[in-house]
């Protein structure tokens, strides 16, 4: 745009000039286009950074299962571990209360498709297959959601480990 002339007449700059010098001022332009777009990129830039924690929070949740994966079945090969030992080890590694741990014990009688939760209950005669069931849990709250935008995440990993 080129620059036009102010221009008066009887005192008052007409309309359509007015309009065209207001349309080709190109003054403080940098500064509302910064503040139509700063918002969105510093959401996108929280959105990216909460995304990647929880990402890194679940691999990390998976990756203490399969360390206490590894743990369950050297105890089948003779080493002597409590849950109470187990727990702690998960509990110290990935920063989680006790009760977001549980770990149980379920047996297959046979070849039958259900567990019961106890050896007892299958016959005498039967082949018992032992089971240990880990289950993680832990919520998380991003910071989106103090903004009115989404809720909060429950991680969830559960693994079966079969002993004997």
């Amino acid at each position: 745009c080129r620059q036009y002339a102010t221009s008066y007449q009887d005192g008052r700059l007409t309309m359509r000039r007015l309009f065209k010098r207001i349309a080709c001022d190109q003054r403080g332009s940098f500064a509302i286009e910064t503040a139509l777009v700063a918002p969105t990129l510093i959401l996108m830039t929280i959105g990216i950074f909460e995304v990647g924690t929880i990402v890194a929070r679940q691999h990390e949740l998976q990756s203490a299962a399969n360390e206490i994966e590894i743990i369950i079945l050297t105890t089948n090969q003779g080493a002597e571990v409590d849950t109470e030992t187990v727990k702690s080890i998960i509990r110290q590694s990935v920063n989680l209360e006790a009760d977001q741990i549980t770990l149980t014990a379920s047996y297959r009688c046979d070849a039958d498709e259900t567990l019961v939760n106890s050896a007892s209950m299958c016959d005498e005669d039967e082949t018992v297959s032992t089971y240990v069931n880990l289950s993680i849990t832990e919520d998380y709250l991003p910071k989106w959601t103090y903004m009115g935008v989404g809720q909060p995440i429950t991680f969830s990993v559960n693994r079966r480990v079969q002993v004997s």
